[in-house]
This record gives C-alpha cells, sequence and structure tokens, in this order.
C-alpha cells in the first residue's frame, strides 16, 4: 500500500473549444504519440457531426459523452470462498473515463472506411441513446440490477 496519494495531474484545455475534457478525449484517442493526428481526427469527427445533425458538433458530442457514461458498475467480491458481483457506484472521474474509453473502442470496431467517420457516427448515436457504446452502458446498469441483492457486501 502506498504511504501517500499521488498529486492528481491536470490537463490543459484544447486550442479549439479551450475545454479540458476535449484534450482528455484526444489523449485517449491519440496513438503512439501522434497527438495531432489525434485532434485532426476529432475536430474533422465534430465538424462530420454537426454537418448531419444541424446542431453543434461540441454538444452532441457532450451529449453523446453523458448518454454512454454509467452511474453503477458490478466489482467482484470475495465473501467466505464465494465471489459475488456487487454493484458499486461509480466515481465522477471513473465514469467519464469509461464513457470516453467506450466511445473509443466501440468507434474503433465500427465498419466505416476512416476513423473520423466511425468516430462521428458512433458518437451521432450515442448521443441519440443507440450504438454500441450505449449498449454497453446499459448492459452494466442491467448487471448492476441484476446483482442488486449481494448490494449489502459493499466495501
Amino acid at each position: 500500500m502506498r504511504k501517500a496519494k499521488p498529486k492528481k495531474r491536470y490537463i490543459l484545455p484544447d486550442p479549439k473549444f479551450g475545454d479540458t475534457m476535449v484534450t482528455k478525449f484526444v489523449n485517449y484517442l491519440m496513438m503512439e504519440g501522434k497527438k495531432n493526428l489525434a485532434y485532426k481526427i476529432f475536430y474533422d469527427a465534430l465538424d462530420i457531426v454537426a454537418e448531419k445533425t444541424g446542431e453543434d458538433g461540441l454538444e452532441v458530442w457532450r451529449r453523446g459523452l453523458n448518454n454512454v457514461m454509467p452511474s453503477v458498475e458490478v466489482k467482484s467480491r470475495r465473501v467466505g470462498g464465494a465471489t459475488f458481483q456487487v454493484p458499486m457506484e461509480v466515481r465522477p472521474d471513473r465514469k467519464i473515463t469509461l464513457g470516453i474509453k467506450w466511445l473509443i473502442r466501440y468507434s474503433r470496431s465500427r465498419g466505416e472506411k476512416t476513423m473520423t467517420q466511425r468516430l462521428a457516427n458512433e458518437i451521432i448515436a450515442a448521443a441519440k441513446g443507440e450504438g454500441a457504446a450505449v449498449k454497453k452502458k446499459d448492459d452494466t446498469h442491467r448487471m448492476a440490477d441484476a446483482n442488486k441483492a449481494f448490494s449489502h457486501f459493499r466495501f
């Protein structure tokens, strides 16, 4: 166990919107240190979203991210030789992280030609409350709901 908790690292806001959440998203999107490429993919995806929906791309992205963020999840807990899936409330910072990771993971697994198109379509689907990332959130909530009987095993 650590003696002291490590200091929280604060990230700088992105150059276009001045939003730290965008920077965090781009950092997860980035591969092999190619941050400029990640920014280009993200900004182009937002342009496509704005073009297709007729709304502000950033607002649609925020709405989609909020639709993907889980509020409860299950964690394994061993009690007397048996392992129980115990539903737990998700911390706010973990909620954001899970939402971002799921949105990017399911964007990558889509069938469109470029990553920009995949990300744009996944953002639009998430904003509407459909798509693979929203399905993942619903599955997580359903699993927590099914294991509600074990909630008294919380830490």
